[in-house]
């Protein structure tokens, strides 16, 4: 009697004879040696989520307690919030006669002058940090000049411009607006820059595409050359965009630098906020909120064009980002086919027989 292989089928995998399952003789059903992917899946545990959570609440707790917060005055929030809103309110929308003209005048020039300290402080961190991020960059300086410089980052980084301002800078050019209280604010505000600046500009040159570097140094370049034709046009885009975000958090910090008699919008707020007049109140935060977001608008959107380039509308009407030479690919001709067929070509018929056509 002949032994027939029976095929079980598509899909199906043979054994060796070793590897089958041995028929229990009383279930009847395949029996096979346990191994890690018969094990039932182990729930992971959850304790140390749990007690991290748990943590994290007893340190909120402590530090409420600790420093003596009242709670229960957020219940009393919400009417506190509608009360002066319509106090602010009042002020703002009142009737722009000759007096409150002029406390909108003078809100505005105080901004503006706000904005001035903060673009001078900006400018002056802007001329420092770009020397100084490549002497903390670790690809671009030694190691003693890299350790001593990103400590001296690491110092001005640790003092806020708060303490700039109140501790050296005021004392040294004077308080109030105008004169010497702006050039102590826009100093403040400088050398706290130098040290945000440099630090994310010599990130930026870190993390450089090393291909032009070497293509730089196997072609026979200075340090200078290297750094001017292989290093720059790499982390301008990033280095000006860096520069434009920290001139609008200058302008909001030269408002706090105001309070402190550092000039600017702070110290009109400063004012005001003595006297509790709250219609002159209401018109500052206006001013400030009106000209903080035009600048911001204005600064994301010359980030925007320096880091991703022109965008032109090409004859479709849709936006289309400019080629690497500067040049915008052309759009589609008007009255021109993309499906013509050879037949159609109006080349003679004895040049398109020489192309193969």
């Amino acid at each position: 009697m002949s032994t027939r292989k029976i095929n079980a089928g598509p899909g199906s995998t043979s054994r060796p004879e070793h590897q089958r399952p041995a028929q229990n003789s009383e279930a009847g059903q395949p029996r096979f040696a346990p191994d890690a992917l018969d094990r039932r899946p182990v729930r992971p545990s959850r304790l140390g989520y749990n007690a991290g959570m748990l943590v994290v609440g007893i340190l909120f707790i402590a530090a409420i307690y600790g420093t003596g917060m009242d709670v229960r005055a957020l219940l009393d929030l919400p009417a506190s919030i509608i009360q002066y809103g319509q106090l602010m309110a009042s002020g703002v929308f009142q009737i722009p006669e000759e007096t409150v003209a002029g406390y909108w005048s003078q809100s505005f020039d105080a901004m503006f002058e706000s904005v001035a300290i903060a673009w001078v402080g900006t400018m002056v961190g802007a001329l420092f940090s770009l020397p100084l991020g490549f002497m903390a960059a670790r690809n671009m300086s030694p190691l003693p000049v890299y350790v001593m410089v990103r400590f001296i980052l690491s110092v001005i980084r640790a003092v806020p411009e708060i303490i700039f301002a109140i501790a050296i800078m005021l004392p040294l050019f004077g308080f109030g607006s105008g004169g010497g209280g702006a050039l102590a604010g826009a100093m403040a505000l400088g050398i706290s820059s130098i040290g945000t600046l440099s630090k994310l500009i010599s990130e930026a040159i870190e993390a450089v595409d090393g291909g032009p570097l070497e293509s730089s140094r196997a072609s026979g370049s200075n340090h200078l050359q290297l750094i001017r034709w292989a290093v720059l046009p790499q982390v301008m885009p990033e280095v000006i965009a860096i520069w434009l975000y920290r001139f609008e958090v200058n302008i909001r910090a030269s408002a706090i630098l105001g309070v402190l008699g550092a000039g600017g919008i702070g110290s009109l707020l400063s004012t005001v906020f003595g006297a509790r007049d709250w219609d002159r109140i209401g018109i500052v935060l206006v001013v400030i909120i009106l000209v903080t977001m035009v600048v911001d608008q204005i600064s994301a959107f010359i980030r925007h064009r320096v880091i991703h380039g022109p965008t032109v509308r090409n004859g479709g009407g849709e936006p289309q980002e400019d080629d690497d030479d500067g040049a915008p690919s052309p759009g589609p001709v008007s009255g021109s086919h993309s499906d013509t067929s050879v037949e159609q070509d109006p080349a003679p018929k004895s040049a398109r027989a020489a192309a193969g056509l």
